[in-house]
């Protein structure tokens, strides 16, 4: 059997975008970049992927054992769906830069109000969405690309923005089934080696 070939990472420890590929990458048992000069980018020989999105559904081609999409259409389109609520229309509104154009435009105060607002908003339209065909995860009893995109989404939001999760408990319950699994244990921000030490 051939080796496979070694892929580099390079993220952000804080990147809820680059924990979304540590998610994907631990689930499949892996050990000139970005234009956008933004993390996550994957290096795979010569091929350069620098979209979590795009890494992921790579990941997902290349390496097809444990899939993370579902071969149904109706469950691949939920998981799409779900993962792109997070890409598109919460995480792209609460990222770094975003925030300080907030902060220097009107304050700090202002800074975490739009981000309670647009994680809010986008974690109503979860709930909504996977109230009804959630299991032990967001979309059955298997974990899939919604809950790759999903952890690192209510982490951020309960770490960094204090959000409350009692308004979405599915939300919640699917973050406590996470939480659970060394997957997403190892891909958790402070795990990873250029988070900077607590003491």
């Amino acid at each position: 059997m051939a080796e496979p070939a070694k892929l580099t990472l390079y993220s952000y420890w804080r990147s809820s975008c680059s924990q979304r590929v540590r998610i994907a990458l631990n689930i499949k048992e892996f050990e000139k970049l970005n234009p956008m000069k933004y993390v996550p980018a994957l290096v795979d020989g010569d091929t350069v992927i620098g979209d979590s999105f795009a890494i992921i559904l790579y990941l997902e081609d290349k390496y097809p054992q444990q899939p993370l999409l579902p071969r149904d259409a109706k469950k691949k389109a939920l998981n799409l769906q779900a993962a792109s609520i997070v890409s598109s229309s919460i995480q792209p509104l609460q990222n770094l830069p975003v925030l300080q154009f907030i902060e220097n435009k009107f304050n700090a105060d202002e800074k975490l109000t739009w981000a309670q607002n647009h994680i809010n908003k986008g974690f109503a339209a979860l709930e909504k969405l996977l109230k009804e065909h959630a299991g032990k995860y967001a979309t059955g009893d298997e974990v899939q690309l919604a809950d790759v995109f999903l952890a690192p989404q209510i982490y951020a939001g309960l770490v960094r923005f204090q959000i409350d999760m009692s308004l979405y408990p599915t939300l919640a319950r699917l973050n406590d089934a996470y939480n659970e699994l060394p997957a997403f244990q190892a891909a958790l921000p402070q795990r990873q080696p250029d988070a900077p030490s607590s003491s």
